[in-house]
């Protein structure tokens, strides 16, 4: 019965954080058994294009590190976050998110050809997707291990910070952060503006494969058609503080 249960509550997971999370574990498990190592997965140019090793491509997003604290920090932002966006702004747009893992991916292998020290890009794809949702989130109060409370477009900086504490490399932080910016003003500024358009089309075989259901077209937050792209909208945040000063 117990069985039955976990399996039951792991296949409501969304299908994306589902699968991508899944592996990410799966992957960790198989260098602890020592069935592989880590020098077989990490992102390698050369070995990509000399010996045609291009699982690299894929394994560099899927291990976060041998088992330990910094494995469970960056799973469990990965697959909290993972979901939160999967279940919310892309609800019914299975295909969408997959597009945004597929961009995102695509930018940061990119960013690796030229970026000596970025080896596993995991922890850049996990702050691109906390970006993504923090910017399309900016009035959630969010409070970092009961140290600091925060609204929610700051979540990336503190994490950045955390991971600066870790001794982890700021580049790799700095990538997803920089990724993440990229595909929110792509998706959710540059289309509201004057002469914007939409950019990031999703393949019609991709909704077809995952969303064969008619789709609802996302739409940003009221609040967030009048956030800039570069910052955060404190008079509208002045505002809504003033309202909530008055009804108390």
């Amino acid at each position: 019965m117990a069985y039955q249960s976990l399996l039951q509550e792991y296949m409501l997971i969304p299908p994306v954080t589902r699968a991508y999370t899944t592996a990410c574990v799966i992957t960790t498990l198989a260098v602890q058994l020592d069935l592989v190592s880590p020098f077989q997965l990490y992102f390698n140019p050369t070995l990509i294009l000399t010996r045609y090793q291009i699982w690299r491509f894929l394994t560099t997003f899927l291990f976060f590190g041998n088992l330990g604290f910094n494995f469970l920090f960056n799973m469990i932002f990965t697959y909290r976050y993972c979901r939160m966006l999967e279940e919310g702004s892309f609800r019914g747009r299975t295909a969408d998110f997959v597009v945004m893992f597929i961009f995102g991916a695509v930018l940061m292998i990119l960013c690796a050809f030229f970026i000596n020290n970025l080896l596993f890009l995991g922890q850049a794809f996990t702050i691109m997707i906390v970006y993504v949702w923090s910017r399309r989130n900016v009035f959630i109060r969010m409070n970092f291990f009961g140290l600091m409370n925060f609204q929610a477009p700051y979540l990336p900086f503190v994490l950045l910070g955390f991971s600066v504490l870790l001794g982890n490399s700021i580049s790799v932080d700095l990538v997803g952060m920089a990724i993440g910016h990229i595909y929110f003003f792509l998706e959710d500024v540059w289309p509201r503006q004057a002469r914007g358009q939409k950019l990031l089309k999703t393949p019609q075989f991709l909704k077809m494969l995952f969303d064969p259901e008619p789709e609802r077209e996302y739409e940003p937050l009221p609040e967030l058609a009048n956030v800039r792209p570069g910052g955060f909208n404190w008079r509208r945040q002045q505002e809504q503080n003033a309202n909530e000063g008055d009804a108390l």
